[in-house]
């Protein structure tokens, strides 16, 4: 964490109103032909008042402020709640560079901090004053003069609220503009001395650079593909309206009840449900049909298009599509097209290009007669509508089983880390492990692999049969062998289950106060200590590369059972500031996609400093647009994979890389 300078700074947050859903992200958001920014207000951190600039009233004030030169003036760092959108935006209205590393993002320090992501929510968590926190009149007030407005007889057919239609509610929104940057600076001020490190600011300015250049989208295809959906969706609504006799065969009320007249009595429709009502032989053929029908229009990936028609620039490529520390451990989440949830491509790489080729030239009835109902074939093709520049090829490259080396190196388990020193197979030495058998894939038992695999994906942070129902989803490992295989498990990687116990110990000693800090030297020399943020307890685990993941306002609960580590967060559902319960196998769950998450944030730095460009990424996988003419990329981008980092001697990486012409699994 760094602690505060006395370097110039300015505060800055902005009203604006574009014809684009904001859901679409700021950049296409900003690049509406309508967009413009309304209001500014800022605060320079050697005065006192916030001010305003009302660009409404003189759109030529903001070049003859102080404020203008200083947004310019690369000595002075720019804050803002969600940054992201204020460089974008300022941006596209100015004409002008907006360099990240010129910027520091309020937000991101709070979230590293274990605090809510919105500014209306850090406030109330950090316990702020009523007249400190973001005014709650701001959702109507944006609501009228952000966004367009429905024309009617009584506007006079206006499609845009301004100042001149409702003065005294733009002085409303002015000193709701104005209390957003005091909100913000109030924040800043009481967590500053926990501001990133420079080398998270640097990666925070990387990942706002890799969202800048974005990713090109095969738009022709995207189009092409919603085009025919929505006739075909049309056609299956009439079907099934003509079957069934219903005005609304998608609503459940009018379904249900002719489902059941028909046979099929169910509470229920969710794909799950669907997909296992249509394995029944027994099923008419009318409800067959409807059943289908509501399957294929169910199906999201033709949403992905859509989205990608929605959030595309004028130059076709899709930015914002990554959100920096998306998640406890500072791993990124996805946004607007959601990279992280993308369909997985099982049809080998010949047939994709033939159902490109048919998509793009909308001959969907080739399509259909060749590889059957399309709408499974355009879940397949999502991913290649992410296409490298012209010119460009991609180069994919991602860490190999990155979580069962990053957990067998911190914990010291000498027997796994041979394994992957020799570049042996996990499953199969796991397998081995667990029967006292030799394991081979594809040979001398190799059907053991799969309880193998079940058991490695299911155990590692103190799961035990529970989990491992729920991770066999093939029904590969018998269920009366389950319960023995847990305890062989655990029998055989003892320095786990004993990192899950020191963890769980750890926090309890730094949390009850009985300790400062605990070192785990065993551990590789994570740390979990406590400090206080503007009076409130954290728990920190800082890792071996010095990040700390912190856990806000820690409580150990007292039970038979033991003691019970509590904290707040967000529910990420109810987005409600509540109390979580996490224990040791999280803690460890934690610690190591955390260390996951740093190495490949050093790749990423390293990848970049040497020319090769990343469009986005996905877990623990990088997608690079390289020039064709580079033939030596792939290579050597997966030998930079497997090199060791500074700060985690002995951990045995290795990088998995292949190319293409467009995204798809390898």
């Amino acid at each position: 964490m760094a602690s505060s300078t006395n370097q110039l700074e300015l505060g800055i947050d902005i009203e604006t109103f574009s014809s684009v859903d904001i859901k679409n992200g700021a950049y296409a958001y900003s690049e509406a032909p309508d967009f413009e920014i309304l209001l500014i207000a800022y605060k320079f951190s050697d005065e006192d008042k916030v001010k305003l600039i009302d660009l409404t009233d003189d759109p030529e004030e903001l070049e003859n402020l102080r404020f203008w030169d200083a947004l310019t003036d690369p000595a002075v760092v720019k804050t803002a709640y969600n940054a992201n959108f204020e460089r974008t935006c300022l941006a596209r209205h100015t004409g002008e560079a907006m360099p990240p590393e010129q910027w520091r993002c309020t937000m991101v320090l709070a979230v590293q901090l274990g605090l809510p992501r919105s500014l209306a929510a850090v406030g109330p968590a950090l316990g702020l004053t009523e007249e400190e926190q973001k005014k709650k009149t701001g959702a109507a007030l944006i609501q009228y003069f952000c966004k367009p407005c429905k024309p009617t007889r009584t506007n006079g057919q206006r499609t845009k609220n301004t100042r001149l239609h409702a003065p005294e509610k733009w002085e409303l929104f002015k000193e709701y503009n104005i209390q957003d940057v005091a909100t913000e600076q109030i924040i800043l001020k009481r967590l500053r001395d926990f501001r990133p490190d420079q080398s998270e600011q640097d990666l925070w300015t990387l990942d706002q650079e890799i969202n800048d250049r974005g990713v090109l989208l095969d738009i022709p295809m995207a189009g092409s593909i919603v085009e025919f959906d929505t006739e075909r969706s049309a056609d299956l609504l009439a079907e099934a309206q003509q079957i069934t006799g219903l005005s609304n065969p998608n609503s459940l009320a009018q379904l249900k009840p002719w489902l059941a007249d028909n046979g099929l009595a169910t509470d229920t429709l969710r794909k799950d449900d669907v997909a296992a009502m249509l394995g029944d032989p027994s099923l008419h053929d009318n409800v067959r049909r409807v059943l289908e029908i509501r399957q294929t229009l169910s199906k999201t990936s033709v949403k992905k298009y859509q989205t990608m028609l929605d959030i595309a620039g004028e130059d076709d490529r899709a930015r914002g599509i990554m959100q920096f520390y998306g998640g406890h451990t500072g791993r990124w989440a996805g946004r607007s097209l959601q990279p992280q949830n993308l369909a997985r491509n099982t049809m080998p790489d010949d047939e994709l290009d033939v159902a490109r080729e048919f998509v793009k030239m909308g001959d969907f009835e080739s399509l259909e007669m060749i590889f059957g109902e399309p709408a499974p074939i355009f879940s397949q093709l999502v991913r290649t509508a992410f296409i490298p520049s012209p010119g460009n090829r991609f180069v994919v490259s991602d860490f190999s089983a990155i979580e069962a080396r990053v957990i067998a190196w911190i914990a010291g388990e000498e027997w796994r880390l041979e394994v992957f020193r020799n570049d042996g197979d996990i499953y199969c030495e796991s397998a081995s492990h667990i029967y006292h058998v030799p394991v081979v894939k594809h040979g001398i038992n190799g059907e053991l692999r799969q309880r193998g695999k079940v058991a490695e994906l299911a155990l590692g942070y103190g799961g035990a049969v529970g989990a491992m129902k729920q991770m066999d989803t093939s029904g590969s490992v018998p269920e009366d062998e389950m319960q023995g295989i847990v305890t062989q498990w655990r029998a055989e990687s003892p320095k786990i289950v004993r990192m899950w116990r020191d963890c769980q110990d750890a926090a309890v000693a730094v949390i009850r106060g009985n300790q400062p800090k605990r070192v785990l030297r065993s551990l590789q020399g994570t740390e979990f200590y406590v400090k206080l943020v503007d009076g409130t307890p954290v728990l920190f685990i800082q890792l071996p590369s010095g990040r700390p993941i912190a856990y806000w306002d820690p409580k150990i609960m007292d039970t038979e059972m033991g003691p019970r580590i509590t904290y707040m967060a967000q529910n990420q559902t109810t987005r409600k500031w509540e109390r979580h319960e996490t224990y040791g196998g999280k803690l460890t769950e934690n610690i190591v996609q955390s260390v996951a998450r740093d190495c490949l944030a050093e790749k990423m730095k390293l990848l970049e400093s040497m020319g090769y460009p990343i469009v986005f990424h996905v877990h623990d996988e990088m997608i690079l647009d390289v020039p064709r003419e580079d033939k030596e990329a792939a290579a050597l981008v997966d030998r930079i994979m497997g090199e060791p980092i500074d700060w985690a001697p002995g951990l045995p990486l290795k990088g998995g890389t292949y190319e293409c012409d467009f995204y798809r699994k390898d």
